[in-house]
């Protein structure tokens, strides 16, 4: 695939903050060029024609995203891409709606209070006495409160140090300090988290969440993450804000619910790619969504790279996943559309049970298009599509294939036990990207529990991977009726265990 990373122009005299864009940029064509692909690097300026004239003279696949800024200024974030969608060129990330809305800090929180999501409550300059606060936020903080100053538009921690925190004023006192461009936000004493999301085959996968500790802060210092402490080295901030994971044995129920925000977050905002959500949880244990990040640094040194490497997913993986959603069709994608807009294809697909030699390149593609696979798996898909053209049902391998438009759109494969009575396996199961969340895996997986049950089936058995990674495949199963019955530890790999799902193939739970 021809791709085009498309950045930010860099002076060369920038702040470390701005350069770090040119980090990202190395690593990721580094990695897609790793994979395979062609990959240029193209920095934009605000001469939006001049950019658009070039990616049509290169015609790129692909674009990939990390204009952070125009002419040094984050409210110019969403004109990049709105050029590309107008142009029809695709990129990989959230919509110019999407980067607009989250960058905009105001109308992000205006949006998840909204919808009923915590966010901490806020007050402008502008309307002091008017205080902003979530629907679930029942409790007014009390006449004098701690409160941080936050620009409006910027990220990166832009501008955010120990005096952004004010200490035991009112709404109105906060308003009044609260220059152009900002706004005074109600500051959370506790702890900070935050968890970055990947675009999946099933929807997105949250990572594992992280913690920012604050290590020997005085007991005067906020504990926040300000400029200093994300871009000075040689500073107190940077030496003693560090990264760990949660242990859930420690914070299992939490964790849980930082997943479920984090994902409400994503579809609320609908978001494609990649993102981050940020935390505070206060001294009750009650999370807060402070912000949404719609493109989050992909630096390896990064906090979105660690996560990765947590959730046992390679850096070149992530970006090929990233790059493989996007080139699957995002503009049709339905987890795009709101669900009131969007147009239903089920009259239109129809299911088989046989294959075709034409499938071998169809099952193929999709199973690469979802980008959920290492390439050494996708051989593996086809070989048993070969072995059931050769050897007809004695091969063992059932297929079930979707499609729409006599296009082939997802498929799953299933088969009987070998030297069992009435046991099933069921192998695969793939979506092509642009048609997920319409619920075409669990018709699939139907015809899979309709046939194994005709066939004198009896129960149902599949297996994944116990590792983080894996979690929405395993949250899938559930969903779909499969019970745990056992982990096998560093089955496929050490720290890699395999979990084994089954399910009762009894009249009740068929259609």
């Amino acid at each position: 695939m021809k791709i085009t990373i498309v950045h930010q122009a860099v002076p060369a005299d920038a702040p470390t903050d701005e350069r770090d864009v040119l980090d990202q940029a190395d690593a990721i064509r580094d990695a897609l060029t790793s994979r395979g692909h062609t990959v240029s690097l193209l920095p934009c300026t605000a001469d939006l024609g001049n950019i658009r004239r070039k990616l049509e003279i290169q015609k790129p696949d692909c674009v990939f995203n990390l204009v952070e800024t125009l002419d040094n200024s984050g409210s110019l974030i969403h004109l990049a891409p709105a050029i590309w969608e107008a142009a029809g060129i695709l990129f990989t990330g959230s919509s110019s709606e999407a980067l607009y809305l989250t960058t905009h800090k105001l109308l992000a929180k205006e949006r998840m209070a909204a919808a009923g999501l915590p966010t901490p409550e806020w007050v402008t300059a502008e309307e002091p006495d008017n205080v902003q606060r979530s629907t679930l936020d029942t409790q007014r903080s009390p006449r004098s409160a701690d409160w941080i100053v936050k620009s409006v538009w910027e990220h990166a921690s832009i501008g955010l140090g120990d005096t952004s925190v004010l200490r035991g004023v009112t709404a109105s006192e906060a308003a009044a300090h609260t220059p152009a461009g900002s706004f005074a936000e109600r500051f959370i004493d506790g702890r900070e988290f935050n968890l970055a999301l990947l675009a999946g085959p099933d929807g997105p996968e949250v990572l594992p969440p992280a913690e920012i500790v604050f290590n020997n802060f005085p007991a005067d210092k906020p504990c926040i993450v300000g400029y200093a402490a994300k871009w000075d080295e040689a500073s107190f901030e940077y030496a003693h804000t560090v990264r760990r994971f949660v242990d859930p044995a420690d914070d299992r129920e939490l964790a849980e619910e930082l997943h479920r925000l984090a994902l409400r977050c994503w579809e609320l905002f609908r978001l494609r790619g990649w993102a981050r959500v940020d935390f505070r949880v206060d001294q009750t244990g009650h999370p807060w969504i402070l912000e949404v990040n719609t493109n989050p640094c992909l630096s390896p040194d990064g906090g979105f790279a660690a996560a990765l490497e947590r959730a046992g997913i390679g850096y070149a993986d992530a970006m090929e996943r990233i790059v493989r959603a996007t080139h699957s069709g995002w503009r049709a994608s339905p987890r795009d559309v709101p669900s009131g807009e969007r147009a239903s294809p089920r009259a239109a697909i129809t299911f088989r049970h046989e294959v075709t030699p034409a499938d071998v390149e169809a099952i193929r593609e999709v199973t690469a298009a979802t980008g959920y696979f290492h390439d050494h798996e996708i051989p593996v898909a086809t070989e048993l599509v070969e072995e059931r053209l050769a050897k007809g049902a004695a091969s063992g391998y059932e297929f079930v294939i979707a499609e729409c438009g006599g296009q082939v759109i997802g498929y799953t494969s299933f088969g009987p036990v070998p030297c069992t009575e009435s046991s099933f396996d069921w192998y695969w199961l793939a979506v092509r990207p642009d048609f997920q969340g319409l619920g075409i895996g669990k018709q699939l997986l139907q015809h899979v529990l309709n046939r194994s049950k005709a066939m004198g089936g009896s129960q149902l058995f599949c297996e994944t991977s116990a590792r983080p990674q894996y979690a929405t495949t395993r949250a899938f199963y559930e969903r779909m009726g499969f019970t745990l019955c056992e982990v096998l530890e560093d089955f496929y790999a050490p720290g890699d265990g395999r979990a084994t799902y089954c399910k009762r193939l009894t009249t009740a739970h068929l259609d």
